[in-house]
């Protein structure tokens, strides 16, 4: 059998020469001086040679592991060299498959179970933080390193939540590609671990004192904001929905604000949460608007009317407001952590659910839960309650704007009152 010392020990002759090592293992000497590890073996009746790899970045420890794989391939009626190829064209066709061409083979893969809206913020997450600096390289060839530093590129600007949720998405994608033949594991598993946790989350600022809003809302309706961020303001408060779904609000979605019975159909898609849970509980999420609501669409009308959302960009009239706009106007108006946006939904919650008590309505409070579009505990019940009770939602929604508006702009002069307030530099 051959030893390292052996291996060194050869020198080239006038001709190729083998060193044999054991079950037809040798290393074949050229008059060079090349060194390369071989094995014959006879397969379907022929004699036939293959090659491990050159001495010595290929080790005689490495050259005898590789022998005793050939052995037991020929055990189960396997030609080593054809398997060998069949490995390389895996290799080869592995190079190509970039993490960028695999992830969106991923994302098209998962699309029918998704919301329109979670899709679009999953790939727009890789092609903002990951494609840029991952995208091109073979999924094969990437390591945990690798990726713990794109992550960690995330975390750097203060949004550790995001790094973690891409995490997810990254080792979703190395499951699809193992699945699929491009990838042996998933090097972004581990990665979790050395994330930086979670900063405790309080609850999300708000007012919950009646006198205290009505004093602040006067305060922003007094702010110099653009008027459709003052009006998209005035909505938020008035119906409690999230920001989000009051951003991405467009006109077809509103019905009925002619008649007696206006409504605020938010789709499914546009909902919290994924798309099973949305149908289970109903599907869309119906919000009765109460006559200050209409009041303000129609004031919104006036300035946005001929475009598809209600709310647009001030610099972009086909994208939704900036999410940072109501954000802005509280925050300039004199409430910065005191309240925000989605604050409306708990400033509602608590008043609506202390004046049902006050009043004797204990039935009110699944209604306000539904009128929030809280998971009811029971989904079929809770699916049938959201028809059974839109008469009450009604009441509830219409008692609540009266509520609030108390010493605000009379409806008739708010789109007026708001134009003289608006200011020259153009806050939104």
């Amino acid at each position: 059998m051959l030893t390292d010392a052996k291996i060194r020990a050869a020198q080239p002759g006038t001709k190729g020469y083998k060193l044999f090592d054991a079950q037809r293992l040798y290393l074949f000497v050229t008059p060079k001086g090349a060194k390369s590890w071989r094995m014959n073996f006879a397969y379907d009746g022929k004699n036939v040679t293959t090659t491990f790899g050159q001495y010595p970045r290929m080790s005689l420890a490495e050259a005898r592991s590789l022998r005793d794989e050939a052995r037991r391939q020929l055990e189960q009626g396997l030609n080593p060299v054809t398997v060998q190829r069949m490995k390389v064209e895996a290799n080869i066709q592995a190079s190509r498959e970039t993490f960028e061409k695999v992830a969106r083979a991923w994302h098209a893969n998962c699309l029918p179970q998704w919301a329109k809206v979670h899709a679009a913020d999953v790939i727009r997450s890789f092609e903002r933080d990951v494609f840029p600096r991952i995208g091109t390289l073979p999924i094969s060839g990437i390591t945990t390193p690798t990726i713990f530093k794109v992550l960690r590129e995330i975390e750097d600007r203060s949004a550790i939540e995001t790094a973690k949720r891409v995490r997810q998405r990254i080792s979703a994608v190395f499951v699809y590609a193992i699945a699929a033949g491009l990838a042996t594991a998933d090097p972004a598993e581990k990665v979790g671990g050395a994330l930086k946790p979670l900063p405790r989350k309080g609850k999300q600022p708000a007012i919950t004192d009646i006198v205290q809003l009505r004093t602040m809302l006067k305060d922003l309706d007094d702010d110099y904001a653009r008027p459709v961020t003052r009006l998209g303001m005035r909505l938020i408060a008035l119906t409690a929905v999230r920001p989000s779904e009051l951003r991405g609000a467009t006109w077809g979605e509103f019905e009925n604000l002619e008649g007696e019975e206006p409504l605020w159909r938010i789709p499914s898609a546009r909902m919290k949460g994924d798309l099973d849970r949305k149908v289970e509980e109903g599907g869309d999420h119906l919000v009765p608007l109460a006559k200050e609501s209409v009041t303000v669409l129609r004031a919104v009308h006036k300035l946005t009317g001929e475009f598809q959302l209600v709310f647009p960009n001030a610099r972009n009239m086909h994208r939704p407001m900036s999410e940072n706009a109501l954000g802005y106007l509280l925050n300039r108006a004199g409430y910065h952590g005191r309240h925000v946006p989605h604050g409306f939904r708990a400033s509602f919650s608590t008043i609506m659910n202390e004046w049902a008590s006050k009043h004797g309505q204990k039935d009110d409070r699944a209604i306000i839960d539904l009128m929030l579009a809280h998971v009811p505990a029971n989904k079929v019940e809770g699916a049938y309650n959201r028809a059974a009770y839109l008469p009450r939602r009604r009441q509830l929604a219409q008692i609540w704007a009266q509520m609030i508006s108390v010493d605000l702009a009379e409806p008739a002069d708010l789109l007026h009152l708001l134009r003289q307030r608006a200011n020259p530099n153009g806050f939104e």
